[in-house]
This record gives structure tokens, C-alpha cells and sequence, in this order.
């Protein structure tokens, strides 16, 4: 591991929140990748690995998922561990008991606790009032356990991260703030093309082109897709109207018409250049068939990747 030894990183995480990739050190975030495919590895092996046996997993959804319960769920069978699925009918949060409260209680009778919501502060609230790990399992602010997955995934795909560029096309939202800061902290260059309007958020732009300067690496935002895809390794988009603005579906279908990831933008792309996306996808949407579809496209490991990842998180913190 790079820096130091998998043994003392193992000690250093134990414990910890995994709320956002800012706030891992990029050897941290490095270790994370690295743990993630050795343990895929001994997954595909068939080698059993039982670091979590007798540990059970909160798992708070407050939003509907398949890749997260899953891999989630998977994740902790596979690692000896028994996860608990709660959905927001299930607590009392719903009847008016404080966060504070629900992490304090949850905490005498869990090991982690996974939280699936909006709101990127009850996430905040809840690790304040839990005595265990908690991770964040997607807010309207981030999702850095996909983003952790992905940079697994282009780690696998290109045997290294720092220096290739990844281009962003599409809306600002809680998953270009999480592959921005990962691009950040592991000196990958970051290109987002976006319409006015929908760009990253302020803070979180300004945070990552601070840590890219440090680490070597760019950061650009515009609004021309072919400038953003131009020489590009990877290719990543996400759907236009993500869960929660549903209604905003047909006046973002107008803004982003032109925002299409198609045979024709990535012509722009090095010709070897991976397309991702975090699924779910919308077909002749945002992508293309022939993109989604095509040889280039690695969307099926990046899904696969979000078991392994966060297996490599609960692992570390747990």
C-alpha cells in the first residue's frame, strides 16, 4: 500500500464516518481502491474473507435503490456480516424522533449504519450522533461510494489514475461533486460541460480546484461538451433529472438537448476511452444506444465495482 502498511491504514480507518471522499487523504482513498480489488480478487477466487462476522449493518433508505441494497446487503454476507434493511416507514424518524435521538439508539445495537436520503445534513446529524461508522449512501451533495467504485473501476480498466482526464457531460449534480473531489485528491484532470444554470456547486468546485492545484492536476468548467470530451480517457455522463426532480423533466429534456453523450461527441474522446455511467440509465437520452452499448463502455463493471468498494469501506471503518 502506497506509504504504508495495509495493517497501520487498517488501524487508521477503524472507526471512521465515510460521509465524503474530502474527507480521505488521497493515500486513504488510494488504500480504499487498492483494498477494493484485492478483495474482489479473493472474491472471484472463491477465497472466504469474514473480517465482519457477527457485525450487523443499518441500512436507513429514505430513497429507493437497486445498485445500493444490494451491493450493500451482498457486501456484508460476503464478509461474515448481516445487514438490516429500514426503510424510513420503519424508524420513528417519521413521527417526529430527532435524528440525534435514532443515532443514539441505533447505535447500542448496530456496528455501521449505511444512510440512503436528501438532505446531505441528516447525514452530518446522524454521524454526530452515532458512536459507530456511519457512510453515506448518496445525498442530493454526494455520492462517493460510487465515485469511489468508478475511480476502482478506471484504476482496473487503465492501471493508473493520475494524469488521464475524465470528462463530465451533463448536470452538476451530487455525483459530479463526488468525481470531483476524487479527481482532486488523485490527480486526474476533470472537465465538466454543462448547461447555464446547472453547474457544480460553488463550494464544491472551489474546494476541488484548491486540492487538483496541489496535486498537479485541472479542473475546467464550460458549457461546450466537444471542448469538455475533447482527448478524454473517460467519457462519464448521468441521467438529466435525478431522483427528486422529477418535475423538472421536461424543461431539463430543452437545457440539455444538446448534451447528448452520441456517436458523434465521443468521435472527440481518445479512441481507447471508457463511457460510464452511474446507472440508471435513460437510452437515447443522455446516451445513446450505440455509446451505452458499445465497446467502449464499462458500465456493467462499474456496477459490479460498488460491491467491492464498499466491501473495501466497511472493512476499513467497520
Amino acid at each position: 500500500m502506497p506509504g504504508t502498511t495495509e495493517q497501520d491504514m487498517a488501524v487508521q480507518l477503524k472507526g471512521r464516518d465515510f460521509i465524503g471522499l474530502v474527507d480521505y487523504t488521497p493515500g486513504e482513498i488510494q488504500y480504499l481502491i487498492d483494498l477494493a480489488v484485492e478483495l474482489k480478487k479473493k472474491q472471484k477466487a472463491g477465497e472466504v474473507y469474514q473480517p465482519l462476522k457477527g457485525k450487523t449493518l443499518g441500512m436507513i433508505f429514505e430513497k429507493s435503490s437497486t445498485r445500493t441494497r444490494v451491493s450493500f446487503e451482498v457486501g456484508m454476507y460476503q464478509l461474515g456480516g448481516h445487514a438490516l434493511f429500514l426503510s424510513k416507514n420503519d424508524l420513528q424518524i417519521g413521527r417526529g424522533e430527532t435524528i440525534q435521538d435514532t443515532a443514539q439508539t441505533m447505535s447500542r445495537y448496530l456496528d455501521g449504519i449505511m444512510i440512503r436520503t436528501y438532505a446531505h445534513r441528516t447525514v452530518i446529524e446522524l454521524a454526530r450522533g452515532a458512536t459507530v461508522p456511519v457512510i453515506n449512501g448518496l445525498t442530493d451533495l454526494s455520492h462517493p461510494c460510487q465515485a469511489l467504485a468508478d475511480y476502482q473501476t478506471i484504476f482496473e480498466k487503465k492501471g493508473r489514475l493520475q494524469g488521464l482526464k475524465v470528462a463530465y457531460i451533463g448536470d452538476g449534480n451530487n455525483m459530479v461533486h463526488s468525481l470531483l473531489m476524487g479527481a482532486a485528491k488523485l490527480g486526474v484532470n476533470f472537465a465538466v460541460a454543462t448547461p447555464d444554470g446547472y453547474d457544480p456547486d460553488k463550494e464544491v468546485l472551489e474546494m476541488s480546484r484548491e486540492m487538483a492545484s496541489k496535486a498537479g492536476s485541472s479542473i475546467y468548467v464550460g458549457t461546450d461538451p466537444k471542448e469538455a470530451i475533447a482527448d478524454a480517457d473517460v467519457v462519464y455522463t448521468d441521467v438529466w433529472a435525478s431522483m427528486g426532480f422529477e418535475a423538472e423533466q421536461k424543461e431539463r429534456e430543452i437545457a440539455f438537448k444538446n448534451y447528448q453523450v452520441n456517436d458523434e461527441l465521443v468521435k472527440y474522446a481518445k479512441k481507447d476511452y471508457l463511457f460510464m455511467h452511474c446507472l440508471p440509465a435513460h437510452r437515447g437520452e443522455e446516451v445513446s444506444e450505440g455509446v451505452i452499448d458499445g465497446p467502449n463502455s464499462v458500465i456493467f463493471d462499474q456496477a459490479e465495482n460498488r460491491l467491492h468498494a464498499q466491501k473495501a469501506v466497511m472493512a476499513a471503518i467497520m
